[in-house]
């Protein structure tokens, strides 16, 4: 499919060219970067929603519920879920998404699965692309699900404009939450399978967190919600905070900010990919072996060796842009 049809159809809601366009962005094709010119102008009307929490909490079956709720409320959604990648393939190992296949004829619904790929946060380079691609299909609300990763568990953060952290009782996930910073994170706790013992324990210590932090008399205070998610209990209010959280960021102007954020971060992400292909271009001479010859050999540091190999690629792009 030529870029310009591909793109046309992704702007008219089509699934399968949304479909192909992500594929597109995971194999980092040459299609690429016309693509996300031309998906640019129809994007930035979405509501991107990140939910995350250690394994376990129930994650998938929160986000199924979500969706159902969502499409009860005529909102067309999208979820990106986010999964650990295969060692051997580097594809994700969850993708059937079994817990969610009763949206699988829903032509409101768009379920898509990437691998994470090794990469820390939980979320893989491609993501802001991705998103990209759903915002401009249309897609009234994008659902985000991370890998449980612990504490680098906050990289969800600066991809959505809503960060829901699910905790459940008796995994100590309010402890832990504290101590991977994902407290700062939360703009809603979610306190999922609170049908178990302990679950108002649970709540009473994320209550006692929250208030400890230093907000400001204006600052968005994260509530939280408990829910039941394999029985869709609390889900109505979970919804009911999420557009709470979103008037508050449309009204005090954090919703611009966050965005310009996530932009800036997604350009820089782009540049730095850039230098290091450059790099990886200037490893296959003899430069970079040498300079770090030099640096085992102490004969250099890695301050000088890095500021040689700078030079190196000021000297390459000089010749190109003559050339």
């Amino acid at each position: 499919m030529e870029v310009p049809a591909l793109v046309e159809r992704v702007r008219n809601g089509d699934v399968r060219a949304i479909a192909r366009a992500i594929s597109l962005v995971e194999n980092a094709a040459a299609e690429l970067r016309p693509i996300m010119a031309g998906l640019a102008p129809g994007t930035g009307r979405a509501r991107i929603v990140g939910l995350t929490g250690s394994p376990g909490v129930g994650k998938s079956t929160s986000s199924n519920a979500l969706v159902a709720a969502l499409r009860a409320r005529g909102r067309t959604v999208a979820v990106l879920a986010v999964d650990p990648s295969s060692p051997f393939s580097g594809g994700a190992l969850l993708g059937d998404r079994i817990r969610m296949q009763e949206h699988a004829l829903d032509g409101g619904v768009f379920i898509r699965s990437m691998a994470s790929r090794g990469h820390l946060g939980g979320l893989s380079w491609a993501t802001p692309h991705a998103l990209r691609v759903l915002d401009a299909g249309g897609f009234d609300v994008i659902l985000v699900e991370t890998v449980g990763v612990g504490q680098a568990e906050v990289d969800v953060a600066g991809h959505a404009d809503t960060t829901l952290v699910l905790v459940a009782p008796g995994m100590g996930d309010s402890v832990q939450a504290a101590k991977a910073g994902v407290l700062e994170v939360a703009d809603i706790f979610v306190v999922n399978k609170a049908d178990r013992d302990g679950a108002h324990v649970t709540v009473r210590e994320l209550r006692q967190m929250t208030a400890q932090a230093d907000r400001g008399p204006d600052a968005w205070r994260p509530p939280i919600v408990s829910t039941v998610a394999a029985k869709s209990e609390g889900v109505e209010e979970l919804l009911d905070r999420l557009d709470e959280h979103d008037a508050h960021l449309r009204a005090s102007g954090e919703l611009d900010r966050r965005r310009r954020a996530r932009a800036r971060a997604e350009v820089e992400a782009i540049a730095l990919r850039a230098l290091q292909d450059r790099i990886g271009g200037i490893g296959g001479h003899a430069d970079l072996d040498e300079l770090a010859d030099a640096v085992v050999a102490g004969r250099s540091d890695p301050y000088a060796a890095a500021d040689a190999l700078l030079a190196a690629l000021s000297e390459q792009q000089g010749s190109e842009q003559q050339g």
